[in-house]
């Protein structure tokens, strides 16, 4: 709580006290994106207060107004999320960051900063993954937890279809001393999401184009489940493709949760909003998430890029996929990917590489991440 502010030198008095923004106006919000009103209604009458044009020539007016306004922008950057990494270089024990001075990509959970590092004279990018609100801390821990178990107990030839975790760190903002955990991941160039490839094609895109996605995704999925994990956010905007190359890696792993963890009860602790309809019903009602989970959403997102356009065996396949009970739906990406390759062959016969394009990249809307 701070203390009010009734005249100039009481203005004066808790500017020269202050040493972080949060002493002059109060705490940071939750939810980090937005300034409370309170803080704007404390900052501007500190400015009316503290304004040059009311020193009265005691020679501490303008610089006064100068610290303020300093200590605002902070406060600002610190409460809608553009904090924890603002300053241009973050050392941690085993490497040196420098952001590039690029926005940072906005989710509903963390900002993307794009960054890079050097070892051994080669420049590596990365984008350091900070959450906004430091309540969010839990979110970035699953998601290194998850990263790592995959790639320690997940098959190696499927590494391909996940992010690499460089490393996970807590980082204490100088100007707030809030403390953030920070996720660097491998920057992925030439990816494109599935939100961008149904916008891309409004009516869906050719069912023939949607098989090695379906398929990659599986491969995914199966991988995860082998090591445990599940991912239980795959929506469109976390499935990343890239079209020349037909590659696919599944990114968003901070609503992950071990499956089956001992005297744990792991039910998805978060879900994206807007996308309810990709969600199978045992996350709505907080049972345990399982892999049947994340085949239910990998198959809405299929549904989704398709946009109706799947022939009668394929949507006969993706409702056994999709059945309300999960007990009910197939459990193993692997096995599932079997069943589909078989489908897919009596209907277009033997697998043959289909050539993919996406218009170019439009601006677009923030990715929820």
């Amino acid at each position: 709580m701070t203390a009010p502010v009734h005249g100039r030198e009481d203005a004066l008095r808790a500017l020269s006290a202050a040493t972080a923004p949060t002493d002059l106006f109060g705490p940071l919000p939750a939810d980090g994106r937005t300034v409370p009103p309170e803080a704007t209604a404390r900052y501007r009458r500190l400015a009316l207060l503290l304004h040059p044009d009311t020193a009265r020539g005691d020679g501490r007016g303008a610089e006064a107004f100068l610290r303020l306004a300093e200590l605002w922008a902070r406060y600002r950057a610190a409460a809608t999320g553009r904090a924890g990494v603002a300053e241009q270089t973050l050392v941690t024990r085993e490497r040196t960051y420098r952001t590039s001075g690029e926005p940072p990509l906005s989710g509903h959970v963390a900002d993307l900063h794009p960054a890079h590092h050097e070892r051994n004279g080669v420049r590596h990018e990365v984008l350091l993954k900070v959450p906004r609100s430091p309540r969010d801390n839990d979110l970035m821990e699953a998601e290194a937890a998850s990263l790592r178990r995959i790639r320690e107990h997940g098959p190696e030839r499927a590494r391909a279809f996940f992010p690499e975790l460089v490393e996970s760190f807590r980082h204490r903002d100088p100007g707030t001393g809030t403390e953030r955990r920070v996720n660097v991941l491998d920057r992925l160039e030439g990816f494109r999401g599935l939100d961008e490839v149904r916008r891309a094609f409004p009516g869906g895109i050719d069912p023939r184009d949607a098989a090695w996605m379906w398929r990659r995704l599986l491969v995914a999925l199966g991988a995860a489940a082998a090591a445990g994990v599940v991912h239980g956010a795959v929506v469109p905007e976390h499935v990343l493709i890239h079209p020349e190359k037909h590659g696919l890696v599944l990114v968003g792993w901070c609503c992950s949760v071990a499956a089956g963890a001992p005297g744990s009860t792991p039910h998805i602790p978060a879900t994206v909003p807007g996308r309810e309809e990709f969600y199978p019903p045992e996350v709505a009602a907080r049972r345990p998430a399982r892999p049947e989970t994340d085949i239910f959403m990998a198959t809405r997102c299929i549904e989704h890029v398709t946009a109706g356009r799947l022939p009668r065996a394929l949507r006969a396949f993706a409702r056994g996929c999709t059945l309300p009970a999960p007990e009910r739906r197939p459990s193993d990406g692997f096995a599932v990917l079997g069943e589909l390759d078989e489908a897919l062959e009596r209907l277009y016969g033997p697998r043959r590489f289909r050539p993919f394009h996406m218009p170019s990249p439009v601006r677009p809307p923030k990715p929820r991440t």
